[in-house]
């Protein structure tokens, strides 16, 4: 039976596309191949619903916001004296930052402000997917590390956040 080149079944059209990326979030899925004839389509998703592997834990010390004591002990040796009681918060997933919810709008956070768990600091921008990076710590931010609509990687250190002010 020979197949419809302009079928609904399509895995190029743009809906389909759309509809394969939220099955992969559903489903837990990382990676999708398809192919069609000579069309080829490779879907790769990277963040938090994408599996974590042993390699990638590797190249970063435990999370700051989860075993602060752990990694103060880690890194008393190499980060400056200054940095001793500050908690980290890193990115999630590689993408973009952005520090506003759209242009024109005030920044989720600035220097000298009051979090908690739940305050919004950020978006990463992942495969036309923004995700809200919450605080996840109470205090009060003194340093942001990285600029609007700039790249960043998993893991990297994004604010830091001084839990007695």
């Amino acid at each position: 039976m020979a197949e419809k080149p302009n079928s609904k079944t399509n895995p190029f059209d743009v809906e389909t596309i759309r509809d394969l990326v939220r099955l992969m979030s559903k489903h837990g899925l990382s990676e999708l191949d398809l192919q069609d004839g000579e069309k080829k389509i490779r879907l790769k998703k990277e963040g938090p619903s994408a599996p974590v592997f042993a390699p990638i834990m590797q190249q970063q010390p435990a999370p700051v916001l989860q075993q602060p004591a752990q990694t103060q002990a880690a890194s008393a040796s190499v980060a400056p004296a200054v940095n001793k009681n500050l908690i980290e918060i890193k990115s999630p997933t590689p993408g973009t930052f952005y520090s506003q919810e759209k242009p024109g709008s005030p920044t989720y956070v600035a220097v000298g402000a009051k979090v908690n768990p739940k305050t919004v600091v950020c978006q990463i921008e992942a495969m036309k997917l923004f995700n809200e990076i919450a605080a996840e710590c109470t205090g009060t931010i003194v340093e942001i590390l990285i600029e609007n609509k700039q790249p960043v990687e998993y893991g990297q250190v994004l604010f830091r956040v001084d839990p007695n002010g």
